[in-house]
């Protein structure tokens, strides 16, 4: 009797082991996960790990683009194009999440996480890792919506100020800003004011040398959609400034632009043609170098802009001509722009800058500016162009994995992770 009671217990335990699911091994899952490539930081590996983070976007079965822009209300909006290839050739998706100006770091984390892992859902769904993820809402949901009271309305602001020095030099500067915003699907309106004060003195044996630069201004920018492609609006601004020898400058630049790819891409894609034309007045500190001490101008403007995100990289180009219409020679050309290329496996390469051809400096002084103005940057020089140029590229091999995040031994340093 006790031996079949004993029999019966093993067979039963024996029943139950076979009956339950193997606990399988962390390897064993990470075979079978979904390959991703994106460039993105240790806390979304960490906060999204049942996905492979690989090097190179050929190892992928989904690449991620991301892009950003500013919003109306002085945040961000971040978009995310997930596209796959391989097996997963023709499953596409748009994500986007949008910060408030005060957002936290990780606020803004959090959000972007959420948005990623949404994302994913449909591609891991198709993976044996599905078994394991469990979704849930964690929210309650009015069935009404509130109404904005500010009616879109984002005010904002802002003051800043510091100082540093040594025993030969000191510096002083505030800055000071308010805008308002409203951005909707019809309207687009920016007010400034800003005030800026920089002041320097420079110790040279017994001799004290200052510098003061002061500069205030009110901008108005209002942009009403005409279609998905069409729009018109202006500019309206004031200011003085003692850098440009201004003591008061007005403009009013009416205008109206043309995207040749819809608005409603222009995270993915732009190509943007902005014509304005309109009158501008100058009050002159110091007589110029055309015995001008006030001037009433006619100008018009050209802009071309071009911006494109796709996986091979993103190109963000622009050029602009502009000139007075009493006098076209007095005109202003420039080019710049942004362009990331990856050229072969682990290999991408970078390259930014701007050229700016200048024969448009109708404030500059009458006799020239004298050496401590040239120093210490008092006062706009004449110039027939300006420039900057920067060039880089990186490159990186082995493993096609990037899934772990190891910050042992790290060290901060001005608010930036160095890592040996």
């Amino acid at each position: 009797m006790k031996t079949r009671f004993i029999l019966a217990i093993l067979a039963l335990s024996a029943t139950r082991l076979i009956a339950q699911d193997p606990v399988p091994e962390a390897d064993s899952l990470r075979k079978d996960a979904l390959n991703v490539y994106m460039e993105t930081s240790d806390y979304v590996r960490r906060a999204i790990p049942y996905i492979n983070y690989v090097r190179d976007i050929k190892d992928a079965s989904v690449y991620i683009i991301s892009n950003t822009q500013q919003t109306g209300a002085g945040g961000r909006e971040y978009t995310y194009f997930l596209v796959g290839q391989h097996e997963f050739t023709g499953m596409n998706d748009t994500l986007s999440f949008s910060t408030a100006p005060d957002e936290t770091m990780d606020g803004r984390r959090q959000k972007e996480i959420a948005t990623l892992k949404m994302g994913l859902m449909r591609y891991v769904a198709k993976t044996p890792l599905s078994q394991y993820i469990d979704i849930n809402f964690t929210q309650p949901m009015s069935e009404t919506v509130t109404t904005d009271k500010w009616k879109s309305w984002v005010f904002e602001p802002s003051v800043s100020a510091f100082m540093m020095g040594q025993a030969a030099y000191k510096r002083r500067f505030a800055f000071g800003e308010f805008s308002a915003n409203r951005v909707t699907e019809d309207w687009k309106i920016n007010l400034g004011l800003e005030y800026n004060y920089t002041t320097e003195n420079y110790h040279v044996d017994d001799d004290i040398i200052t510098s003061n630069t002061t500069s205030k201004s009110v901008n108005a920018l209002v942009v009403r959609s005409i279609n998905d492609h069409w729009s018109y609006g202006g500019i309206l601004s004031a200011g003085t400034s003692t850098f440009n020898n201004f003591d008061l400058s007005l403009e009013l630049m009416p205008g109206i632009e043309y995207d040749v790819f819809p608005y409603s891409e222009s995270t993915r894609r732009q190509l943007r043609f902005l014509y304005s034309a309109g009158y501008s007045y100058s009050d002159y500190t110091d007589t110029t170098i055309y015995d001008m001490t006030k001037e009433h101008l006619w100008q018009q403007s050209l802009m071309v802009a071009y911006e494109v995100v796709q996986k091979w990289g993103n190109i963000d180009v622009n050029a602009g001509y502009s000139n007075y219409l009493h006098d076209w020679s007095k005109n202003n050309l420039n080019f710049g722009g942004f362009i990331r290329l990856r050229v072969a496996k682990g290999l991408s390469i970078r390259l930014s800058g701007d050229y700016s051809i200048i024969h448009d400096q109708l404030g500059l002084v009458k006799g020239g500016v004298s050496a401590e103005d040239v120093l210490l940057q008092i006062k706009e020089l004449e110039t027939q162009y300006s420039f900057n140029v920067s060039f880089g590229f990186s490159y990186t091999f082995g493993s096609i994995y990037n899934n772990v995040v190891n910050p042992r031994f790290s060290r901060r340093r001005g608010g930036m992770m160095i890592m040996f």
